[in-house]
């Protein structure tokens, strides 16, 4: 049976024939893989970005101290040569918190174990440079560090005081009322063109817990006043105003100083517990700490200590804002075990006082203006 189309059938029988074919064509090609839906990220208040980079930590324990802190920078060789070919000379920062009593200084074959490393691949000067509490070349002359100029003619090792070159940078910190005080940093350890290197101690401390890396640095940096200068001044009393504010105005200057640091040697040969970080007694723990990054060998040396890294809230508040590798699980160690080295240093007598920092601020007033409804206001300043 042939049957009759009018013209509008014809038309719409061609339009629905040709959408059937491109119906038909697309179902034909291949279905393009389909990406995930993006998920809506939730953001804390207390929340910081935590470094995605791993960091390698260099860790020997032996009996020679000047072998150990060579070997210990030897580990970390690979990361540390690119950055140091990169600079003009090498300022090595020691700890010399006393200048009389040596456990509570740097060692002289510590110095001596890192220009060994420095002096076979980096062919600049070595400035050893401190800005000790004391009378800083006092203590070079009383620890041996005079030596070192003729024993390393090549390295043209030069000692400077800081105080005395009473060349610096400014920073602002908080004081013990919360107001803005102005610190001077010694400006040689800004200096673009030197390469850093941090020569620490394993130390208990009488305010922050420990005092490793950043802590030698953070607190070496602030100036005083050059002998017999007067009027007579001391920045580094600026921090000590409180204890929140102390681990604070330690994480400001930190901040400030991290991009020029370089490397880190802490000389664990010979620790100190109690009543650091310069009347303790000794720890025999015969280890060395080496890294590019501060925080990760503090983290370490923490551990080797046996003390809670969450003590130090200087040393948690650089790693929560990215200083530095805190996770002790994104750090590589190389070398001795951590359990075969790990010893139990014993805190100091205020331990419990120092700890405070980490609870709620009770000395602090309620505060003002805060969003509560109108009503409930004057009630809850009354009650204050």
């Amino acid at each position: 049976m042939i049957r009759s189309y009018s013209r509008r059938q014809l038309f719409q029988l061609a339009g629905a024939a040709a959408l059937l074919r491109s119906r038909i064509a697309v179902a034909q090609q291949p279905t393009p893989p389909t990406s995930p839906r993006p998920r809506a990220e939730y953001v804390s208040s207390n929340s910081f970005p935590e470094p995605a980079k791993r960091s390698t930590v260099g860790l020997i324990h032996g009996e020679d101290r000047r072998k150990n802190a060579y070997n210990a920078l030897m580990a970390i060789d690979k990361e540390l040569q690119p950055k140091l070919v990169q600079k003009k000379y090498v300022v090595i920062k020691p700890n010399n918190v006393s200048t009389r009593n040596q456990l509570a200084a740097t060692h002289v074959d510590a110095l001596r174990g890192i220009i060994d490393y420095i002096s076979e691949r980096f062919k600049g000067p070595v400035v050893i440079a401190e800005s000790s509490a004391g009378e800083t070349l006092e203590g070079y002359e009383n620890f041996n560090y005079n030596r070192l100029v003729s024993e390393y003619p090549q390295q043209k090792v030069k000692l400077v005081d800081l105080n005395q070159e009473a060349k610096f940078e400014r920073i602002a910190l908080l004081d013990a009322d919360l107001h803005i005080a102005p610190v001077r940093l010694a400006a040689r350890l800004f200096d673009p063109d030197s390469f850093v290197i941090c020569s620490a101690m394993l130390k208990t401390h009488n305010t922050v817990i420990a005092t490793l890396s950043v802590k030698n640095m953070v607190l070496g940096a602030p100036l005083h006043q050059a002998p017999k200068e007067t009027p007579r001044w001391n920045d580094k009393r600026k921090y000590h105003v409180g204890l929140r504010q102390t681990h604070y105005n330690m994480l400001l200057t930190a901040q400030k100083m991290q991009p020029y640091w370089g490397a880190t040697l802490i000389d664990g040969f010979e620790g100190m517990e109690g009543s650091g970080p310069g009347s303790g007694t000794p720890v025999d723990s015969k280890i060395a700490i080496a890294s590019t990054d501060y925080i990760a060998a503090d983290r370490i040396g923490a551990e080797s200590m046996g003390i809670n890294p969450e003590w130090l809230g200087y040393l948690l508040y650089c790693g929560q804002i990215g200083l530095g590798q805190y996770d002790l699980s994104k750090i590589d160690v190389i070398g001795a075990s951590m359990a075969d080295i790990r010893k139990s240093y014993r805190m100091h007598p205020d331990i419990e006082r120092e700890l405070q920092w980490q609870g709620p601020m009770k000395e602090l007033p309620f505060n003002l203006g805060w969003m509560a409804p109108p009503s409930e206001q004057h009630s809850a300043y009354m009650l204050g």
